[in-house]
C-alpha cells in the first residue's frame, strides 16, 4: 500500500483529468472540518475517480459489477481502510479522511456509484477492527485494506429487513465450531465478497439476546453460494447478490465479537453507517444541483438561456438553500463523529434529512433537464434512481422517524 506522504505527491496535473466539478457555490477548501492535509489527500482521490472509474462506468453498468483490479487500484492508493490501524495494513487516520474518499466518489463525473468502497471500509470493516480478536484482525485487514479481498455485510433476509430480530438464518453449536443455514439477500458487495459478515441466530429462543456475528470465508465447495448480481433500478454498477448458507461449518474462532450479543454489537455500530448514508447523498445532491446549474446556465429556450426564466431561477434558489442548510448540519454531524460525541438519534436524521434532501434535488433536477432529464445518458438520470434505494437500506427512513421520537418524549 502507498503512504499517505506518497499519495498526497502524486501530482494532479495530467490532461486526463478533468476538472474537479464541486457545486459551484460550496467551496470545498472553505469547509472548516478539513485540514490542509486533508484536502492534499482529496487530491489524490479525486483523480483516482477521474482517471480509474468514470471512463469504465458504463461498462460495469452493464456487467453488474466493477473489476477486482479497481480494488487492488484502490488499495494501493490507501484508499481502502483509511481509519484502519497501520499495524493491520490500513492508513491510521481520522474519520474525516475516509469521508473524503465517498465524497470524491460521489463529485466525480456522473456520481459513480459501483465501487462499495464505502461499505466495505466504513460499514463492515469497522465491526472487525472493533471486535476482532488479534488473530481476526491480522489474518483478515491486511488483505481488506490491500483490495486483495473484498468485504460485505449480510443482515437482510427475504422475511426481514429494518427489523433484524426476524431474521431466520441460524448457527447451531457443534464440536469445533457452529453449522450455518439460511440465506441473505439485497447484499452489496455480494457478488464479488471474500469475506462477509454474517448476522445469525445462536439461540434462536432469546430473540434480539440470541443474535451473533460470524466471519464467513466464501468457499463455494463447502455450502456456501452466490445467486448471479441481482438487477436493480439504479446502483447498476454496484453488485448486489443473494447468499445461500447450507450446513456451512464455521470455526469457533470466526465468531465476531460476544456470543449472542450480536445486536447490541450492530447497534453500536450503526450510527456510522446512517451517518455515512446521509452524508454520501449530501454529495450527490450537491452533484445534481451543479448539473442543474451548468444546465439551466447553458440551455436556450425561446431564445434566451434558461435561467432568465424566474421560476426556474427561483426553483435554483430554493435547491442551494436546502442543500446549503443541510450541508452544515452534516458537516457539524461528521465533525462530532470524529471526536466520539455523535448519538444514534443524531446519526438517524443525518440519515433521513440526507436521503430525502437527495431524492428531491435529484428529482427537481430531472425536472429541470425537461425530456433530457430522462435520459440515462444524463447524470441527473442516474442520480434519480441511485437516490431512491438509500431511504430504505442502512434502516427505511419510517424506522428513522421512530427512532428520532424516541428522543423527543418527555419521560
Amino acid at each position: 500500500m502507498r503512504s499517505l506522504s506518497a499519495q498526497m505527491e502524486h501530482e494532479v496535473s495530467d490532461s486526463r483529468v478533468e476538472p474537479f466539478q464541486a457545486p459551484s457555490f460550496l467551496d470545498i477548501g472553505t469547509r472548516r472540518i478539513f485540514t490542509p492535509e486533508h484536502d492534499q489527500f482529496r487530491e489524490s482521490c479525486r483523480q483516482f475517480f477521474q482517471e480509474h472509474v468514470v471512463p469504465h462506468h458504463d461498462d460495469w453498468e452493464a456487467q453488474g459489477h466493477v473489476s477486482r483490479e479497481l480494488w487492488r487500484k484502490a488499495g494501493d492508493m490507501g484508499m481502502l481502510g483509511v481509519n484502519c490501524p497501520e499495524e493491520y495494513g490500513g492508513l491510521g487516520l481520522d474519520f474525516l479522511y475516509s469521508a473524503i474518499v465517498w465524497e470524491e466518489q460521489m463529485y466525480a463525473k456522473g456520481s459513480p456509484a459501483g465501487p462499495g468502497f464505502a461499505l466495505h471500509s466504513d460499514i463492515a470493516m469497522p465491526y472487525l477492527v472493533h471486535l476482532g480478536t488479534e488473530e481476526q484482525k491480522h489474518k483478515y485487514l491486511p488483505d481488506l485494506c490491500s483490495g486483495e479481498k473484498i468485504l460485505a455485510i449480510a443482515m437482510t433476509e427475504p422475511g426481514a429487513g429494518s427489523d433484524l430480530q426476524g431474521i431466520k438464518t441460524t448457527a447451531a453449536k457443534v464440536d469445533g465450531g457452529f453449522v450455518l443455514n439460511g440465506s441473505k439477500t439485497y447484499i452489496t458487495n455480494g457478488w464479488m465478497s471474500d469475506v462477509v459478515i454474517v448476522v445469525a441466530k445462536t439461540a434462536p429462543e432469546k430473540g434480539a439476546h440470541g443474535i451473533s456475528l460470524f466471519l464467513v470465508d466464501y468457499d463455494p465447495a463447502n455450502g456456501f453460494s452466490k445467486g448471479q448480481p441481482l438487477r436493480k433500478m439504479g446502483l447498476k454498477a454496484q453488485d448486489t447478490c443473494e447468499l445461500f448458507f447450507d450446513d456451512l461449518f464455521v470455526p469457533e474462532g470466526n465468531l465476531l465479537g460476544t456470543l449472542n450479543h450480536g445486536f447490541y454489537h450492530l447497534m453500536d455500530e450503526l450510527s456510522q453507517e446512517r451517518l455515512q448514508i446521509g452524508a454520501e447523498c449530501q454529495c450527490r445532491a450537491e452533484a445534481a444541483f451543479e448539473e442543474a446549474r451548468r444546465w439551466c446556465n447553458e440551455r436556450v429556450a425561446f431564445g434566451k438561456p434558461l435561467f432568465d426564466k424566474q421560476v426556474v431561477r427561483h426553483k435554483l434558489a430554493e435547491m442551494k438553500t436546502s442543500i446549503s442548510v443541510n450541508r452544515a448540519f452534516i458537516d457539524n454531524c461528521m465533525e462530532l463523529h470524529n471526536e466520539g460525541k455523535l448519538d444514534s438519534y443524531t446519526a438517524s436524521m443525518a440519515k433521513l434529512a440526507g436521503t430525502e434532501l437527495c431524492w428531491k434535488i435529484c428529482d427537481d433536477a430531472v425536472q429541470l433537464h425537461g425530456g433530457a432529464g430522462y435520459m440515462l445518458e444524463y447524470p441527473v438520470a442516474r442520480n434519480l434512481a441511485d437516490s431512491r434505494v438509500p431511504r430504505i437500506y442502512g434502516g427505511a427512513n419510517e424506522i428513522m422517524k421512530e427512532l428520532i421520537a424516541r428522543s423527543i418524549k418527555i419521560d
